[in-house]
Order: structure tokens, then sequence, then C-alpha cells
């Protein structure tokens, strides 16, 4: 037997107090020798070892009520067949509901979330008057309890949303409410569409907090609502890069989509464009699961910023059928250049020209400590990497949404900068020199060109390289699988690094077709910095932002910011909010890949009622409640006054003696 609160256990020796008031009443009693007492004590003296024991009796069944109530007190929980009997219902169901963009998929009619409410007020009905019934959702992970099973339908934090759902956090969420309540026998209920982007199995936070609910003295058991049913005919859209140019006098939005389908079929869909309010539409021809769309948006003479949004026709969810955006004013971009060499300087300024004859600014290493890049958005660094105040400086400049790009300095160095660095310089043997496989034509500045043609890779040659040592994405590689191109993310901007540099003894960039559209891109890129516009993913806005005051402008209809996409304003700023990313993600974990992750805790699907009694203890301490009442009571009876006892019959009065008168 083991008890959730055993300190009260301390409180045992509280069992003494009716021995010591007992033994404290008879001091108070002395006897005292009377001699007309004894003709009494004689009379009494046969009753004598019947009062003992009803003495006794009364004593024994004060200390086994205070000891019941202590045992009450401390919460014992029994295993085996004696808790399963004693306590059959847990003493709280926490239920974790999933109420990403992912469950809002239909299936048969209704959506997975609605689906999901269904079965577990179904499922929690017959435990309303018995257990605790706490509601915790993905969005907010708050613990809320519930009164009545039927109403969890009915309230705020089971509504629809266009976020994430993090389950390792919400089982901590669990833990930390059952940990504060002091609470028995749990039961955690998950539902869920098993998708892994939400249920994240590699995470290390699993192994934690899994251990902490075992470790727990009451046990704690799981049981999965799995809502994996295959959906319905379902395509999902979203934006995956949006850059404004200037053509002369006009703008433009050049716009990257991502179209994701449950069906690999052939089919033109319209999408709806949506400009500041102004609706258009066009065709898209969809091929197989996944497609990639360009598009370009004439803005006409337009300078300032604005917003829009791209739309799907309805189907099975949704959530995932636009995607919002918003684009900055018209503002001159800039690059700023520092490198060692004269030569090298120039290529690069040269390549990163803005289209507004914006002239790349050049400087030394040493100069770029006090240099402002107030309106840079692309910086070029072929030097030995920076450290100290450069580094920071560099640093913050990429985290605002700049982009850095760094060449190669000739020499190998262990200096690192986001989680890369230089390695050996490399020459070839060969007279074709080194030569590019592969590289990503879809997204970043290697992408195709707007009229669809690849840039010439295969045809530049590379005398030279520079390795670059470091874990990092590789958008380009040579034959032999050593990068040409990195990219690593820094806070909203990026930090690349590229192998070779633009001079006749590395390589033919210094041509121009590979390394200008490269760099005219990534000057693009930086822009966002100087501009008052972002886009967040939803659910992820942090504490400042929050605090702003939002309003919505794609719709008349109100819209909280922290659990709906769509386009809002806060004073001069505009913010596009999307659901994330990896709501689009259509793999989902199996259930026996689901179970293993809970280690050794009972797992069961909610359909399963059976449990072998020995996996479970149960809180026993309504059996010590009923103890102390029966013990209270038994007292109560030995306490009673004696009955007198009933009157005999009436004996005759004595008659008076009558003298007799004698004669005189």
């Amino acid at each position: 037997m083991t008890f959730l609160q055993p300190f009260i256990l301390l409180g045992l020796p509280l069992v003494l107090v009716p021995v010591i008031i007992h033994l404290l009443n008879r001091l108070r009693h002395r006897p005292k020798p009377w001699a007309a007492m004894r003709f009494l004590l004689s009379a009494t003296r046969s009753s004598t070892s019947h009062s003992k024991l009803r003495q006794f009796l009364i004593l024994l069944c004060r200390l086994l009520a205070v000891a019941m109530l202590l045992l009450f007190l401390a919460r014992p929980l029994a295993g085996g067949w004696i808790g399963w009997a004693l306590s059959p219902a847990p003493d709280a169901i926490v239920l974790l509901l999933d109420r990403s963009a992912s469950m809002e998929t239909q299936t048969g009619g209704s959506t997975k979330r609605e689906q999901a409410l269904k079965l577990l007020a179904q499922a929690a009905r017959p435990y309303e008057g018995a257990s605790h019934l706490i509601l915790i959702d993905s969005a907010t992970r708050a613990p809320q309890e519930i009164a009545k099973a039927d109403s969890v339908a009915q309230l705020s934090i089971s509504r629809p949303t266009d976020t994430a759902a993090d389950l390792p956090a919400m089982l901590r969420a669990a833990f930390d409410w059952l940990v504060d309540n002091h609470a028995g026998t749990a039961e955690i209920w998950i539902a869920s569409d098993d998708q892994r982007s939400n249920w994240r199995p590699d995470d290390a936070r699993w192994k934690s907090v899994i251990a902490q609910l075992a470790g727990l003295s009451q046990k704690v058991r799981i049981r999965l609502l799995e809502l994996n049913q295959s959906p319905e005919a379902n395509a999902s859209i979203s934006i995956k890069e949006l850059v404004r140019r200037s053509r002369g006098a006009k703008g433009e939005l050049d716009v990257v989509l991502d179209i994701q389908r449950n069906r690999a079929t052939s089919a033109t869909v319209p999408v709806v464009l949506t400009l500041d309010g102004q609706r258009s539409e066009t065709d898209a021809a969809l091929e197989g699961q996944s497609f990639r769309w360009r598009r370009k948006i004439d803005l006409g003479a337009r300078r300032e910023g604005g917003w829009g949004g791209f739309s799907l026709p309805a189907d099975a969810n949704q959530r995932d059928n636009t995607a919002w955006f918003v684009y900055g004013a018209d503002t001159p971009l800039r690059a700023t250049v520092v490198s060692v060499e004269r030569e090298v300087a120039r290529d690069l300024q040269l390549a990163a020209a803005s289209h507004n004859a914006e002239p790349a600014q050049v400087l030394a290493a040493a100069a770029i400590a006090g240099a402002s890049l107030e309106n840079c958005s692309l910086l070029l660094w072929q030097a030995p990497l920076p450290e100290g105040a450069e580094a920071d400086l560099l640093q913050s400049f990429a985290a605002e949404g700049g982009v850095v790009i760094f060449f190669p300095p000739g020499q190998a160095a262990s200096r690192q900068f986001a989680g890369l660095s230089w390695g050996d310089a490399q020459t070839s043997d060969s007279p074709e020199g080194f030569r590019i496989l592969r590289w990503n034509e879809d997204e970043g500045p290697l992408a195709k060109s707007d009229e669809h043609l690849s840039l010439p890779l295969t045809q530049t040659t590379f005398a030279r390289r520079q390795q670059i040592i470091g874990p990092k994405n590789v958008l380009a590689a040579f034959e032999d699988g050593s990068a040409f191109l990195a990219r690593q993310g820094v806070g909203k901007g990026e930090v690349y690094f590229c192998a070779s540099l633009p001079q006749t003894e590395w390589s033919s960039l210094g041509e121009g077709p590979v390394l200008v559209p490269m760099l005219q891109r990534l000057l693009l890129a930086g822009g966002r910095r100087l501009q008052q516009v972002s886009a967040v993913a939803c659910g992820e806005l942090g504490p400042a932002d929050l605090a702003r005051s939002w309003v919505c402008v794609d719709s008349t209809r109100s819209k909280d910011i922290r659990f709906e996409a769509g386009v809002y304003r806060g004073g001069d700023r505009l913010l596009a909010v999307n659901r994330p990313p990896a709501e689009d993600e259509p793999d989902v974990i199996d259930t026996d890949e689901a179970r293993k992750l809970f280690g050794g805790l009972p797992v069961q699907t909610l359909e399963e009622r059976h449990l072998e009694v020995g996996q479970m203890q149960g809180e026993i301490w309504r059996v010590f409640v009923f103890a102390m009442l029966f013990f209270l009571i038994g007292e109560s009876i030995l306490i009673l006054p004696a009955k007198p006892p009933p009157p005999g019959p009436a004996r005759p009065a004595p008659r008076p003696q009558q003298r007799e008168e004698q004669p005189a």
C-alpha cells in the first residue's frame, strides 16, 4: 500500500490522544474512604469486570477512529483486486484535444475535431459524477475543468484553429496539473489525428515527461483516440517565396506557391488571388501530388505596400485552402562588399548592383564595425570570418532579416560563423576542374529563371574551391559531394557560404550568368529587412506582438490573431499569419510507434474497456471513511447510560397496629 500524501502519517502519534485524555480524567477522581460507601461498593463489586470491558471498548473505538481519520487524509492506494474493486473510476481524467489545422479535415461528413469531441463526450459521460474532467487543448495548453461531459463541444478552447499541436508539451501540462492538484489515479485521453509533425516522436522531451508520469505515486493510464482515417480529396496551398521587384516605373510581385494534394491526378484548379481587397481568378494546371507554381502579380505604379492571399476551391479541409501574404513599399536596395582583394571586390560590386542603379558600397574589413548597415539588405564578405564586435554586427544584421554571403578567404581557419567555417583550399588536378552535379532549382538563389530556364551551372568551371566545414543545408554540390553553396538560417535572415571566387584562377563565375542572378536574388531576399511587413506562423507570436492591438483586414468578421490565419494590422505594421507549414505534411505515426513513446505506462485505445488488474492502483480512502464512522457510532452507543431497571410490583402498605384499650 502506498499513500499520495505520506507526510500526514507523521500525525499517527495523535492516536494516543484519547488514551492521554482518559488517564488525565482518572487523575481527577481520587478515592476517599467513607464508611457509608462500603455497602455500595460491596453491592457494585459484582459488575466491575463488565464496566472495565465497556470502558476498554470505548477507548479502542476512539483510538481506531483517529487512526482511520489520519489514514483517510493520507489518501492510501492499493493495487490488485482491492484497488480495482474499491476505486473503479479514476480520480481525474485529463482530455488532451488536438486543435491543429489538420484536425479540420473531414471524414464521413464531419471534421476529425468534431468527431473527437463527440467521442470524448460519450466516453466521459459515465465518469462525470465520480471523476474530475480536465480539458487541455493544443492551442492554449491551459487546463480547464468541465462539469458536464456534453459541454466540451461548446467551450471556446475546443473550437477550430490554424495552429499546430505539440504533444510533448501537452503531456507536460497534464503532468503539472496532476502534481499541483494532488490528483489520485488518473487517465490521460489523447484525441489526435496522429500527424507526425504534431507528435514529434524524435523530440527529447518525450523521455523526460514519460519518466515523470511513471514516477508519480499514483499510476497513470493512457488512452488513445486515433482519428487517422483516410481523408476525402483535399489540396493545400502555401507561399514559399515572395519578392517585390521594380520594373522601371512599375512594380511586380514574384510569388512561388506550393500546392499539395492527396490524390495524384492531373487537374486544372481555379486559384483566386485577393490583392488589397480586389479578387481575380486564374487557372493552375496541376500534375501529381506536389506542384510548385510561379506567379507574377503586376502592381502597376503602386509604390506603397499592401496585402493579399491565394485561395483554392472548397474541399475536405477549409483551413489549408488559403495562404496570406503582405508586401512592403518599393524600397531602394543596396549591398555592401567587404573584401581583402580589390579585383574580387570590383566583381562582387558589379554583380550586386541593384535594379534601381544603387551601387554597392565597398568597405575594408576593419571599417565594418563603424559602418552603418541601416539601408543595406545584402552583405558580401570575402575576408577571414569576423569575430568579436564584427561578428556580433553581422549576426544582428542577419537576425533582422538581412542576407550575408561569405566567399573564400583562401586560407583555412578554425573560426566559425553560424556554425560553419572554412577548410582547406583545393586545386583540381583535372583540366576540366571541379564540376557541379546537382543544385536546388525549385527555390533559393539558384532556382530556375522566370522563363523556367536553369542557370548554367553545369557549364561553369571551377579550378579552385575551399571546403565548407560544419552541418549545413547544401543548395548546390560538386560531383564528389563537396558543397558549392550552403545556407544557414539566422533569425529572420539567412547566411550563405560560397566555395569559390569570381576570379580566373578560381572559376568562371566572373562571366556573370550564374553569379549575377544569384546575388540579385539574395539582394531581393534581404529587402525584407527594410520593409515594415512580416509573416509568422499561427500560434507562434511572441509576448511583445501579442501585447499589441491587432485588427483583421482580410475579413469583416472579427478574428483572434492567436488562433486564426489572416492579415492583421497593428499601427503601421502589416502581419500575415498562416498555419504552420508542417500542418500540410501527410505523414502520420502508426499505433505501435505511438505506444512505444509512452514507455512502461499502460496504453489502450479509448474503445478498450478492460485492463489487467495488476496494472493499476486505486484509492481506497472510502474504506477508511466508513471505518471511522463505524467506530464513532460504536463509541457513541457504548457511552449511552444504562437503562434503569423496570419498577417491580407495588408492595401493600403495612397496616397501622391498633392498640387495645385495657378496662379500667
